[in-house]
């Protein structure tokens, strides 16, 4: 496990300044023992950990506000959290920090159906939005495998994506407008609820900035009519290869699936133990829907069973009904977590390739495997090429978790090799911040800082995440400016 150490250059949280922040959001809501505190330790990436000074949960933008002020002050940093449901390090806090966790925050405060947006708090949890719209017929297109319990907030700061944003598009298209709290506590409101506003695309800027901007308060987003029609099936192949082969063709034959999804023979045999569905041992399912209008989704749903057989599918499973169809997601959505029932430990990883290449890549995973002597289960969106590898080790033997960071290192650069990215959607953190430089040149990184210190000029907010080394805001005395290994406990990673 990598423990962080704890960084000597900020000032510790005396009981005057916690009492300040206690007399803002409660009692109840300033935490500060150290018991206490552990439950914010890390995200979902679970091998890093710190622990910060003091986690406080405001309830407003008002209250956000003052927090921020008072940790200025106080010359701390700031980690904003959601549901600390991140897979890449990205709401890990820095040692000692401030966390702002955005959990009370979940109001639902405006919507309009007849212009098709909303106005959230970001702690309103994602599926529960598709929930308060679904009696009127709409819903809110991305969906993470983790919609269940992740935050509107949350898929802001990582520009969150899910099975069926192949169609949809990720959390930036269907984000309108926020309202944002700057590092000296200044509120800004970005874009809003119309379909595109004039000026610099800030709102972009914003999504998928990991907390490193500022505090998300208030999101506006894009809501959908449901599709008039839906169709699922499930596509049993016999390789990885012959799955992959499937994909292309469907893609190159001009349809545009909702969504589609692969999982390899390892992912199977786990989602089986977890979920108990029936799917047969093979080397490989895809999972797909087509939605639209009733006469398109009956005749693209036909043609790519068709294209699938063609491809050498065994067999296609098409659900009778909304229960047969639910359990069938349930199996790929479980993917992550199933894992657990055939590794005691895994690390989860995200990388994006050309969907042409995915059956040499799943060939290079599958090498990588056999050379570092773990099993690696590979559960991605095939439709756009974005891999969820699953490297399984057992933390218990001696060198096998830093054999499998290794091995998760290697897959992002199998990715890079074959003109892929380093991440699709679970961002880059902690995690993935020794892989920047491989991906982008000193100029695209000093340009992505400048354009950071454009609105958190001392770098406060999220210090430490994303940038491989230390990058520019000003040779400012005082300023808190970690480098990332160091703080972060990297530098052995790379």
């Amino acid at each position: 496990m990598t423990v962080l150490a704890p960084e000597t250059t900020i000032p510790p949280i005396s009981a005057a300044l916690a009492g300040r922040m206690r007399a803002i959001v409660g009692e109840r809501n300033c935490i500060v023992e150290s018991a206490d505190l552990r439950t914010y330790e890390s995200d979902g990436l679970t091998s890093f950990h710190a622990t910060p000074g003091i986690v406080v949960l405001p309830s407003s933008t008002e209250e956000v506000v003052s927090i921020v002020r008072i940790a200025r002050e106080a010359g701390l940093p700031i980690v904003p959290r959601g549901a600390g449901t991140g897979l890449s390090g990205g709401a890990l806090p820095v040692a000692g920090c401030v966390v702002i966790g955005m959990a009370r925050m979940r109001g639902i405060l405006e919507i309009d159906l007849e212009n098709g947006w909303m106005r959230v708090q970001p702690g309103v949890i994602n599926l529960d939005v598709s929930k308060r719209l679904s009696p009127d017929g709409y819903y809110y297109a991305p969906d993470p495998s983790s919609q269940s319990v992740c935050t509107i907030g949350g898929n802001v700061a990582e520009n969150s994506g899910g099975a069926h944003c192949l169609k949809y598009g990720f959390t930036v298209n269907h984000v309108l407008g926020a309202r944002l709290v700057l590092g000296d506590g200044e509120v800004v409101d970005l874009g809003g609820p119309v379909a595109d506003t004039p000026g610099y695309d800030l709102l972009g800027v914003l999504t998928g900035s990991e907390g490193m901007l500022g505090i998300v308060t208030e999101v506006v987003l894009r809501i959908l009519r449901k599709p008039q029609a839906t169709r699922t099936f499930l596509a049993i192949f016999p390789s990885t290869e012959q799955a992959g082969n499937a994909v292309s063709a469907i893609i190159s034959g001009g349809i545009i699936p909702a969504a589609i999804e692969m999982m390899d023979r390892l992912a199977i045999v786990a989602a089986k133990a977890a979920t108990g569905i029936d799917w047969p041992d093979v080397g490989a399912v895809l999972l797909m829907d087509v939605d639209g209008p009733l006469a398109e989704v009956e005749h693209t749903s036909a043609q790519s069973i068709e294209m699938c057989r063609e491809a050498g599918a065994l067999e296609i499973r098409r659900p009778k009904d909304e229960d047969e169809r639910a359990m069938l997601w349930k199996g790929r959505k479980s993917a992550f977590a199933a894992v657990g029932r055939i590794s005691p430990n895994y690390v989860v990883q995200d990388g994006v390739i050309p969907r042409s290449e995915i059956a040499r890549v799943l060939k290079e995973i599958e090498t990588l495997s056999k050379e570092s002597g773990l099993r690696i289960a590979n559960v991605f969106h095939a439709g756009d090429g974005n891999l969820h590898p699953l490297v399984l080790y057992d933390a218990k033997i001696p060198g096998q978790e830093k054999l499998a960071e290794e091995t998760a290192g290697e897959i992002l650069r199998i990715c890079l090799r074959f003109g892929g990215s380093i991440t699709g959607e679970h961002g880059v953190g902690a995690d993935k911040a020794p892989y920047m430089a491989e991906m982008f040149s000193e100029s695209d990184l000093e340009t992505m800082s400048r354009i950071r210190c454009a609105f958190d000029p001392e770098a406060r907010f999220n210090p430490g995440k994303v940038f491989p080394t230390p990058r520019l805001c000003g040779d400012r005395p005082g300023i808190y400016r970690p480098h990332p290994t160091e703080v972060l406990g990297l530098a052995d990673r790379v």
